[in-house]
């Protein structure tokens, strides 16, 4: 096993020679230190730190993009969707806008110290709940590159070390994008190690993430439902999960038209391969254009699925099966239902939701409230795009993901998600009688 003095580039050099699960085991340990040495950390520093990562990001573009192009070459071999293969690409102006968002978590508000709540009991001792750090955090991830620098940022701002895994289509991209990171913390005169990433790409090294319980104290799929199906399975420790974005876009039959065709083409096409684009559009049978906004997706080259009402608007629709109606498509593909209004709606969205982001367009307030309160999801919107169902849009910076939960963190989860909190208690001698 490499000693532990070892610096974090011997484990990349090494790493062949170690099972994966004597390398997480000793990436594990270093972390647990290196979460010790971040404890002490001022915020100051750790600013300093981000700030320096992101100018490291900016310098190294060419690297970043250049690495990035031997991924999409890849990828692109390999039969990705094009939806895919627009996720994991990076540009100038998306590994800029990377380094603009380790910037904004520079920029948020600390949330370690602050005071939760605070009582005096009858006795006189003082008691209050204050926010530190979860500890060590794993997070296993697909195709997007720039959630290695995402998860970075927040997890070292919220005082955490990290363990990052990557999927093999990023490997390229992330290892540049790590190494930027890195050269910037290492600066600020924190640890490297406070931010690893896994060296191999062998699905075995993911196992031993999930089940080393006495280094990492949570576990963040971000990803497909197979990884996190896996991860719910095989973790022996607490998961935050992020489960599919089968997310609905409701328009109501007292939707104004123009919003609705608006909303409903942004909310599906803007960017088809995010969680928070939407899979179904319920049109209330009483909206009286829903033919217009089945035109418009279909004129944006989107196919449409639709039930018996939907396929007589339009001869380019496409008969919808039973699982359509559960799909998590991320391409350019929508399935549409004609409801018999906002209890039909509602009881579609209750049944096939993922809990993820679920919006009404509509102007009548007292039907949109109803909807607010009813649907059982991490975000509930209206008359907006699901589209803004993100960390950044929520004005927290950068996320690590949405949570689809109901427990610690829901919805965008950003730098309190990612601390707990201690219970402090100040006596003055009290003994328990």
């Amino acid at each position: 096993m490499i000693s532990p003095g070892a610096k974090y580039g011997e484990i990349v050099m090494n790493d062949l020679t170690q099972t994966p699960e004597m390398l997480i085991a000793t990436m594990a340990a270093r972390a647990r230190a290196a979460a010790a040495q971040l404890s002490t950390a001022s915020d100051a520093q750790k600013i300093d730190a981000l700030r320096r990562a992101a100018q490291a990001l900016r310098d190294q573009a060419p690297q970043i993009i250049a690495a990035n192009a031997r991924d999409m070459e890849n990828a692109a071999a390999n039969g990705l969707s094009p939806a895919m293969l627009d996720r994991l690409k990076l540009d100038e102006d998306r590994v800029l806008a990377t380094a603009a968002g380790v910037d904004q978590v520079a920029t948020l508000v600390n949330p370690l110290g602050s005071v939760i709540d605070r009582l005096v009991r009858p006795n006189g001792m003082e008691l209050s709940r204050v926010r530190v750090p979860l500890g060590v955090i794993g997070i296993i991830y697909e195709s997007r590159p720039n959630v290695t620098a995402d998860a970075a940022a927040l997890c070292l701002r919220a005082g955490n070390a990290v363990i990052l895994r990557g999927g093999s289509e990023a490997k390229e991209s992330n290892r540049a994008i790590h190494s930027a990171m890195v050269e910037g913390i290492a600066a600020a005169g924190l640890p490297a190690d406070a931010v690893q990433l896994v060296p191999t790409t062998d699905r075995a090294a993911v196992g031993a993430l999930l089940k080393a319980a006495e280094f990492i104290d949570l576990i963040v799929p971000r990803g497909g439902k197979s990884l996190v199906a896996r991860v719910q399975e095989e973790a022996r420790v607490p998961v935050l999960a992020h489960l599919d974005g089968i997310n609905h876009s409701y328009v109501d039959g007292a939707a104004d038209p123009d919003m609705a065709l608006k909303l409903v083409v942004n909310a599906k096409m803007r960017r088809t391969g995010i969680c928070g684009a939407t899979e179904t559009v319920l049109i209330d049978k009483g909206f009286a254009q829903a033919p217009a906004i089945v035109k418009a997706l279909l004129d944006a080259k989107c196919e449409v699925r639709g039930d018996e009402a939907v396929q007589a608007l339009d001869s380019r629709v496409v008969a919808a099966s039973d699982e359509d109606w559960d799909t998590e498509y991320l391409d350019a593909i929508v399935s549409v239902r004609i409801v018999d209004g906002l209890d039909e709606a509602l009881a579609h969205i209750a049944a096939h939701a993922s809990h993820h982001t679920d919006a009404i367009i509509t102007e009548n307030a007292e039907k949109a409230e109803r909807f607010l309160n009813a649907v059982d999801s991490a975000i509930v919107m209206w008359n907006a795009s699901t589209q803004f169902a993100d960390g950044g849009e929520f004005g927290l910076g950068a996320e690590i993901g949405i949570s689809t939960g109901r427990l610690h963190a829901r919805g965008p989860v950003a730098l309190e998600g990612l601390t707990t909190y201690k219970w402090l208690v100040r006596g003055t001698g009290q003994a328990r009688p």
